[in-house]
């Protein structure tokens, strides 16, 4: 088992360039140590904690385990109300590294810098990778369109040469790895490390229902659409009945009022708290109403396993 070392690998001090993705209301600190353990890294979305005290605990708990780094998953934009209480945390806790997603993160880097805390932030095109770039980030998250969650629209044989080509911090290819081919196939595009999701969902450590893992393996590439019902931004879900049933389009009251300035905030704000309200109840308990989000990585998905085979698989 060998990857070659990489910008990532030398940045964080870890073994492997692969950051475990974090992903909304799965990732949790069992998970982290697992990928901790297996020479890998993680992060935690902030908002997977219902309080400022339990992030903090999180944190203070992986760092009593392990000293090896992993980073916080920040939504920097102006509908998430959480955001600056988050980042307070973190930079006092002095995570290793905060990746920072649908928004401006000035902030952010501003106040990292000071503590020597690494920023990679989420882009889908060069437009605003280069203006992350010239705020300061240390890294791009290169979100192309194979990716769980909020998917780019880039494939990654055009998204990762284009950063590579006209920006000069490392590029971390997220979307459409599951495998070691994969990893090879990115690495010869020029990706310095991999941000890897959907495939830990399937994991033994993922707190989500038995359901939502065996929908995983049931259903295919084929079965994974984008819908903007739940957060106002394209999510990549399974295409469950039940999503069939619902559509995959925001009404056309909230598809008006998105485009008004004065009431954006407000309505995208009220959007994903019902969205993320929904998620949660099918991630987590058995219900009818089945909105799992996953991306086509399922394909490759066959069993529910610790997450360190998994690990070791695309290892190769």
């Amino acid at each position: 088992m060998s990857l070659p070392k990489t910008k990532l690998t030398e940045m964080l001090g870890i073994e492997y360039p692969i950051i475990m993705a974090p992903m909304f209301l799965i990732s949790n600190a069992e998970m982290v140590l697992a990928a901790l353990d297996s020479g890998i890294t993680a992060a935690i979305p902030a908002l997977n904690y219902r309080t400022d005290k339990e992030l903090k605990e999180a944190i203070i708990e992986i760092k009593s385990k392990s000293s090896k780094p992993f980073g916080i998953n920040l939504i920097v934009n102006k509908s998430n109300p959480r955001y600056k209480p988050q980042l307070k945390i973190c930079v006092e806790q002095n995570v290793n590294f905060i990746i920072t997603s649908l928004g401006n993160p000035k902030e952010t880097i501003e106040q990292c810098k000071a503590k020597g805390i690494k920023v990679f932030c989420d882009v889908v095109d060069l437009t605003y990778a280069k203006k992350v770039e010239d705020l300061g980030a240390d890294a791009l998250i290169a979100v192309n369109s194979e990716a769980g969650g909020h998917a780019g629209n880039l494939s990654a044989e055009e998204l990762i040469p284009l950063l590579k080509n006209n920006c000069s911090i490392p590029v971390i290819s997220a979307g459409g790895v599951a495998t070691r081919k994969e990893i090879d196939k990115k690495l010869a595009l020029g990706a310095d490390g991999f941000s890897i999701g959907t495939i830990f969902i399937a994991s033994k450590e993922a707190p989500v229902s038995e359901d939502y893992k065996q929908a995983l393996i049931q259903y295919g590439a084929k079965d994974i659409v984008k819908t903007t019902k739940l957060s106002g931004s394209a999510l990549t879900v399974i295409n469950t009945p039940y999503v069939q049933k619902t559509g995959t389009k925001a009404s056309f009251l909230e598809r008006i009022l998105l485009k008004n300035k004065t009431l954006k905030k407000y309505v995208k704000m009220l959007v994903a708290f019902r969205g993320m309200k929904m998620v949660e109840k099918a991630a987590l308990s058995t219900t009818y109403k089945t909105v799992w989000c996953a991306g086509p990585t399922i394909e490759h998905i066959h069993s529910v396993r610790p997450a360190r085979e998994i690990i070791k698989d695309l290892l190769g």
